[in-house]
């Protein structure tokens, strides 16, 4: 085997395996990200001492007069 194609054989084997890494890595990721979401509630408040978001549709209330 030349020089040349053990290089090209060790970039492929070398990419292969980054590409697995990052998809690994990726995946492991979204996982965490969808955990912590969740685990917050995705921000709603509920409850007595809520302090979100409350509307209040009698303060805008477009009548015509």
């Amino acid at each position: 085997m030349t020089p040349r194609e053990q290089a090209q054989l060790q970039a492929e084997v070398a990419m292969t395996g980054f590409i697995q890494i990052c998809k690994r890595g990726l995946v492991w990721i979204l996982l965490i990200l969808c955990l912590v979401v969740f685990a917050c509630n995705n921000g709603v408040e509920t409850g007595p001492d809520a302090t979100g978001s409350k509307y209040n549709g009698e303060v805008y209330d477009p009548k015509i007069n």
